[in-house]
């Protein structure tokens, strides 16, 4: 198996690289777009991300796990609006929503690391209660609540 440092280096790299394709797999939402190979490396890098987040050893239930199981559920029913349901009806909002939120909790816990491991944010944060940190992630789920929204709406599939 894995050491802790080739797992952490493992999924930190997967979980940017899960961003960064999140992105333009968002944008092709707005195009109608989710059958391309965009849109299926971001759900299998979400998924991945995820996943490899319960590789790590821990003792009691933490909040990176409840986040990791939230985001295990929300990529399942997007599998089932994608792939049983063939975003059909109400099945196509929820793909869309789901894609957002997908992508929103990859950058929230992306924000949570930056406080935690650079040495300027955490300085400004030490305890991630601070103003610093609160004003980050308002603006990240303001910016994301309106991609959201956006994207539920205009998301139409071809």
């Amino acid at each position: 198996m894995f050491d802790i440092t080739t797992l952490t280096g493992f999924h930190t790299i997967m979980s940017i690289i899960a961003i960064l394709v999140g992105i333009p797999a968002l944008m092709e939402l707005f195009k109608g777009r989710v059958n391309s190979p965009i849109s299926t490396a971001f759900l299998v890098l979400a998924i991945g991300t995820s996943v490899t987040g319960y590789f790590f050893p821990f003792v009691g239930v933490t909040p990176a796990q409840i986040v990791g199981a939230i985001a295990l559920i929300i990529l399942a029913v997007m599998l089932l609006a994608r792939f049983k349901y063939g975003l059909s009806g109400a099945w196509r909002w929820i793909y869309a929503a789901g894609m957002v939120v997908s992508e929103y909790l990859l950058v929230f816990v992306a924000v949570v690391q930056a406080f935690n491991k650079v040495g300027a944010l955490a300085a400004l944060a030490p305890t991630q209660s601070e103003p610093p940190f609160a004003i980050s992630q308002l603006i990240v789920l303001a910016a994301f609540a309106f991609i959201g929204f956006k994207a539920a709406k205009a998301f139409k599939p071809t």
